[in-house]
């Protein structure tokens, strides 16, 4: 499932899917998408027609590969309520800038459950599907095959549910840039990616640039410079203790039984140790 639904509306229409379709016609359909068994297939008017590859059955008499015919349409939406779509969709600056930038909003339902539609499909009922093949059963692996290319397509391209819904790209596009809001996103889209032309240059290494001398400088100035140099960083302070388990036990550890410290004991330790080492560089 994880090719086929790399977006959050392509797994939206797995899981539609997955409601009303066993899971073992959604495997065979799976392996039928990526085995290249569906030869060719195109969205034309809200319907995606598709020629698919059967099986060969000597038991049921098929000793030749079988091409069947495939379509799946999802109910679209009529263009009376797309008017209130778009209306709801036009007073939301965060959605119409993401439609106008090709890019699908993660909130775009909350404007179609307002007026009680929705856009991706949420059950059997959104689909009508048809196979030439002989099986009862629907959807078939061919049309489950199908379904999954499908959603390999929304991966790709969003508008795509659109154009299944009634609506293509081009009439939401147009639509979204009539309304005030989207004619104010639009021309900002425009203006950020206006082209820069660039300034051609005679030479592509720095120029120096000549400074004045001060006519007179005194003799600390000359070795010293004008400015102060920065001062040096400050050593770095050593910890107390630098070893953590130790530091872990606490300062009575159940295996100390004298009176002091067993972190500050060690601590003398590692002041000792150190000292010598400085002592024998």
């Amino acid at each position: 499932m994880g090719q086929f639904s790399r977006t959050w509306w392509g797994q939206r229409f797995i899981e539609a899917l997955e409601q009303f379709t066993d899971s073992g016609r959604l495997g065979r359909g799976r392996s039928y998408a990526v085995g290249g068994k569906i030869i060719e297939h195109k969205l034309a008017n809200g319907t995606v027609s598709a020629k698919v590859r059967g099986s060969i059955n000597p038991y049921f008499g098929v000793y030749k590969e079988p091409i069947y015919k495939t379509s799946i349409t999802i109910k679209a939406i009529n263009a009376a309520d797309w008017k209130k779509v778009i209306r709801q969709i036009a007073e939301r600056a965060d959605l119409v800038t993401k439609l106008l930038m090709s890019e699908m909003p993660d909130t775009i339902e909350e404007a179609f459950a307002e007026l009680g539609l929705h856009l991706l499909p949420h059950s059997q009922k959104d689909f009508v599907t048809s196979c030439s093949c002989p099986d009862y059963a629907n959807p078939c692996k061919h049309i489950a095959g199908v379904y999954y290319l499908l959603a390999s397509e929304l991966d790709r391209d969003p508008f795509v549910m659109f154009e299944l819904r009634g609506l293509s790209r081009e009439a939401l596009l147009t639509e979204l840039a009539q309304t005030p809001l989207g004619q104010i996103l639009a021309a900002a889209l425009s203006a950020s990616e206006a082209t820069i032309e660039p300034i051609e240059s005679t030479s592509y290494y720095t120029r120096p640039i000549k400074e004045a001398v001060p006519t007179q400088t005194s003799y600390k100035e000359f070795w010293t410079g004008a400015k102060r140099l920065p001062a040096p960083p400050l050593p770095a302070v050593q910890p107390g203790v630098p070893a953590l388990l130790i530091k872990k036990e606490g300062d009575y550890p159940a295996f100390w039984h004298k009176d002091a410290s067993f972190i500050k004991v060690m601590e003398e330790i590692y002041e000792r140790v150190r000292t010598k080492n400085k002592q024998m560089k």
